[in-house]
């Protein structure tokens, strides 16, 4: 989840296209801070490590809906959407058939914490399903855990490329020169995730990932979050990036990073 995290922060200075569509910029300065991407990616990992194996889908729903308005409740401030930030005070929340990047920005959890395919797309539908019941809400959310399940298994690019073009039918024939000119800011998942997985098949590690991803624009934390989620699956985590993720957060958060690194087993 580090590279998820990681993603936000260093995109959210140049979220609403605030940026000047670069991969040369200052990583690290006291503007990199969370938001909302890392509150809910904590919360969905957070929900999903207190359910057990034989947890049915509405056991699963209810934890993740409990485990979301928890931490939203604690960070109130980090920058939901409208319509998000209502469904969290809601005593009786229910899905608001959303197409938002949301549910994919949340779900790197679900690639690492278990053993199939079939597994991480059943867990990362239902993750979505609690706010962005949509079909393209749950196909980016599915999408993106498949994608992080595949690189922590071995997967090349080209075998992740084939299978997300294949079971989900995106479009990943564009470059990032041919997508950078014109993207804006836009939070819909079926014009952010394919951005992102663009982003990180073109990356050459770690740091490209999220500065080849930053360079595009647009949503820029939420792509960056998507696009280095999978690149941490792939290429690893460098330790200086840990180190300067990890304190940028509070205790609560690390709290539940050190136990999602035990429960995966870390693979620094």
């Amino acid at each position: 989840m580090y590279g998820a995290i990681l993603g936000d922060m260093i995109g959210a200075p140049y979220e609403f296209d605030r940026g000047n569509k670069t991969k040369d910029f200052e990583m690290f300065n006291d503007r990199v801070c969370f938001t909302d991407d890392s509150v809910m990616t904590i919360a969905v990992a957070d929900a999903l490590m207190h359910i057990s194996n034989d947890a049915d889908d509405d056991d699963v729903k209810t934890a993740v809906i409990q485990s979301m308005q928890k931490w939203g409740k604690k960070y109130p401030r980090a920058g939901y959407g409208q319509r998000f930030f209502f469904w969290l005070g809601k005593k009786n929340p229910q899905p608001y058939g959303s197409w938002g990047n949301g549910s994919a920005m949340r779900v790197s959890s679900v690639g690492w914490l278990y053993n199939s395919l079939e597994e991480t797309r059943r867990y990362a539908r239902l993750t979505a399903e609690v706010t962005h019941n949509h079909p393209e809400g749950i196909k980016g959310a599915e999408a993106v855990a498949s994608a992080i399940f595949m690189a922590r298994n071995g997967a090349s690019k080209e075998e992740i490329k084939k299978y997300i073009i294949q079971e989900f039918d995106y479009d990943l024939s564009r470059t990032c020169d041919e997508i950078r000119p014109g993207y804006h800011h836009i939070e819909s998942c079926q014009e952010t995730v394919p951005e992102a997985l663009t982003a990180f098949m073109e990356g050459t590690d770690f740091e490209d990932v999220v500065r080849t991803a930053v360079s595009l624009g647009g949503d820029c934390d939420t792509l960056t979050c998507i696009a280095a989620s999978i690149a941490e699956a792939f290429y690893g985590l460098p330790d200086n990036m840990r180190g300067e993720c990890r304190k940028r957060l509070p205790k609560d958060m690390l709290g539940i990073l050190d136990r999602f690194d035990e429960r995966r087993g870390d693979r620094r």
